[in-house]
């Protein structure tokens, strides 16, 4: 197939650093619920498998996994802070690696997002202030309405910070390549961000920089773990997800970013609109803007295709492009961007769980494809 002058002249497909490490493109494959942990929210072959399929990626972020029982918010998904699931992480990050691939661990506390049928001995979920978000949790017996969570105590933070670092911990021990701190979609770190979810009255409440302590020392303790070299955020400034809004997000935001440049970390990434919807941006919000304030690499996410990817780069719009849903129907992303084939469309349907890895690792590769169309 002849290949796009406008793709052959850019760099979106040659070797990229990001932090200390140096990627295969500039391509990465965003973190995606998948819902297929096994017992125990422990990961195994198939996922393996999953992951290896789509190492092609100059960097995989995995996807979103809970750093404690507390702060696990859909069914199916994974921990890592067992051993067990330690033990089902390293065979993910070991296949991967021997096909070539990078891969992150996405730290993730859900927060308020979640249902006592989810929780250690049917607990309330935790939240910064007693807010019942509208939506419903996925639980193992179905959809159910979320509930009025429980507002955390100041003396409890320093125990969500402590579940952090032990998470920071195992993933070294699972054989990630780094950590993201995951502090969007309106889960608990976005939560405490957000006026419209932060009604404390303690230092973690009110003015931004109190509303913004515990991210800030959620990586300050992480980076310990990993060096700031190894660590991206998550953020998603001006995204609805989950029920959470707020006054100035382009003050909020502003702030936090700058305060995150001593840190020193691998990246910033960017949920740029609405998660899992259209690019829409407020006038007074400037993504160009935070990324000029960040002093690391910028990667940005949401509705990237190829032509959009290839402007992003041209223009200086962005270090590194995440790819999402594209990833799903197509593990082999990366060459049918490159070589401008067609795109698997996977349906909604198969988007979460399966019992026995269909519409997760079924998907045929564009060789595959042509394979059994010769037949």
């Amino acid at each position: 197939m002849k290949t796009n002058p406008t793709i052959a002249d850019s760099d979106l497909f040659q070797p990229a650093k990001l932090g200390d490490l140096t990627l295969r493109n500039r391509i990465v494959m965003a973190p995606l619920t998948r819902s297929h942990a096994g017992a125990g929210d422990v990961q195994g072959p198939i996922n393996a498998e999953y992951y290896a399929q789509r190492a092609t990626a100059g960097l995989i972020i995995s996807e979103a996994t809970q750093i404690s029982q507390q702060g696990k918010g859909y069914a199916f998904t994974p921990g890592i802070y067992t051993q067990e699931q330690i033990a089902g992480w390293r065979l993910v990050t070991a296949a991967v690696h021997n096909q070539g691939g990078r891969i992150f661990a996405q730290l993730w506390h859900v927060g308020r997002i979640s249902h006592p049928d989810l929780q250690k001995d049917g607990a309330l979920p935790v939240a910064p202030s007693a807010i019942k978000p509208a939506g419903q949790a996925f639980t193992p017996t179905g959809f159910k309405d979320f509930v009025t969570p429980r507002a955390l105590e100041t003396s409890e933070l320093a125990g969500i910070v402590a579940d952090y670092v032990h998470a920071a911990k195992a993933a070294k021990e699972a054989g990630f390549d780094g950590i993201e701190v995951h502090a969007a979609n309106g889960y608990l770190l976005d939560q405490f961000l957000r006026s419209s979810t932060n009604k404390r009255h303690d230092n973690y409440g009110g003015p931004v920089e109190n509303r913004a302590r515990l991210t800030l020392e959620v990586v300050a303790a992480v980076t310990q773990v990993w060096g700031g070299a190894r660590v991206g955020i998550r953020l998603s400034p001006v995204s609805p997800a989950n029920d959470v809004e707020d006054s100035n997000p382009m003050g909020t935001f502003s702030y936090l970013v700058e305060q995150l440049n001593p840190f020193g970390l691998a990246y910033l990434h960017c949920v740029e609109g609405q998660t899992i919807g259209p690019r829409t941006i407020p006038d007074d919000f400037s993504f160009a803007r935070i990324r000029q304030l960040f002093n690391g690499m910028y990667m940005a996410n949401n509705g990237y295709d190829i032509d959009l990817a290839l402007t992003a780069r041209r223009e200086n719009l962005a270090d590194f492009i995440c790819f999402g849903r594209p990833f799903i129907g197509n593990p082999d992303l990366v060459e049918r961007l490159r070589t401008g084939a067609p795109l698997t469309v996977a349906p909604r349907e198969s988007w979460y769980g399966s019992k026995d890895g269909t519409g997760y690792t079924d998907w045929p590769t564009l060789a595959q494809q042509n394979a059994r169309a010769a037949e």
